[in-house]
């Protein structure tokens, strides 16, 4: 043990929670916390679910590994009560986290920087009654994907090309969230670039035979591929990390997170969000890019613990 591991003191991984990605975080909290284990720090798993209050206000930890995703954990709540303890924490602050949930806010923030995203509508559930459907799906020519403002995983997530496939789309996304995003459809790859300290990874690119990237091609089809290195040229793939950074940093994210986007028909990069707390099994897109780049995946775990430092 290094004199900065004896820094880290007492390590909790925070993981589980309420959200509808449950499940999957506390798989990223089990394998963040056995590479823990291997490394010899001290850490303790613990999932936050109904104890949050006891967890965070009666801590008996000195430093937080988050792994909680989706709602809580990785929109700034988690973040905002270690804050207030004074208990240090990977991944982005409060401000960040919350404005990297929300799809809307993103898209303002990129969109202000001159970064590109697909055009979109945002429609909030109490007026629903009064969208016409199909003048929405006009403006967006014609295709669109409906998206929760504030999930993840691809949860809600639907397609849709005619008026009344819109609307039923959209009600099941009003299931999640109460502020749902229209989002003009792109059918070019998909491509996520994840990012370590200050260290940004090969890209994957992610192909699937369903209609888009949804929760059943994410984690129960056998057929999506993962296609690192991503198949870009040398100049393509230097542009789309340093886009990717662009986007990650304009949001103020810091420590480790990951950043999604689709190409058009011309190829053209196009911004989709940026997970601030993306998936840690060994399987998941951060760790794969991370293997790419030759950081095994105790290594990549030990790297995003070490950001929580001064």
């Amino acid at each position: 043990m290094t004199s900065s591991d004896a820094h880290f003191g007492r390590v909790a991984v925070l993981c589980g929670g309420n959200s509808s990605e449950r499940n999957i975080s506390i798989e990223s909290g089990i394998a963040v916390y056995d590479a823990l284990k291997r490394l010899s720090i001290n850490s303790q798993l613990i999932d936050v679910r109904d104890n949050f209050r006891d967890v965070v206000y009666e801590a008996a930890f000195d430093r937080a590994f988050i792994a909680m995703h989706g709602s809580d954990g990785e929109d700034g709540s988690l973040q905002g009560a270690l804050k207030l303890l004074n208990i240090p924490f990977t991944g982005s602050n409060v401000l960040a986290s919350a404005l990297a949930m929300d799809k809307t806010r993103s898209k303002q923030i990129w969109l202000s920087h001159g970064l590109t995203t697909p055009d979109y509508i945002e429609v909030h559930s109490n007026s629903r009654k009064n969208q016409i459907w199909g003048d929405i799906l006009s403006k967006l020519g014609g295709g669109v994907i409906i998206k929760p403002c504030r999930e993840g995983s691809s949860i809600g997530i639907s397609s849709a090309n005619t008026a009344e496939s819109l609307e039923q789309a959209s009600l099941r996304a009003f299931d999640f969230d109460d502020r749902i995003i229209i989002e003009r459809r792109l059918t070019g790859y998909e491509y996520t670039v994840g990012i370590i300290a200050d260290q940004t990874l090969p890209s994957i690119c992610v192909k699937t035979n369903s209609d888009f990237y949804d929760f059943q091609s994410k984690y129960r089809s056998t057929t999506t591929q993962y296609l690192c290195p991503s198949g870009l040229s040398t100049r393509q793939e230097l542009d789309l990390q340093s886009f990717c950074h662009e986007a990650y940093t304009a949001l103020g994210c810091t420590g480790w997170g990951r950043v999604d986007v689709i190409t058009d028909d011309k190829g053209l990069f196009y911004l989709l969000e940026v997970n601030t707390v993306p998936g840690m099994t060994k399987s998941s897109l951060v760790p794969r890019a991370a293997e790419a780049a030759g950081i095994k995946f105790d290594d990549a775990v030990y790297q995003i613990l070490r950001t929580s430092l001064p």
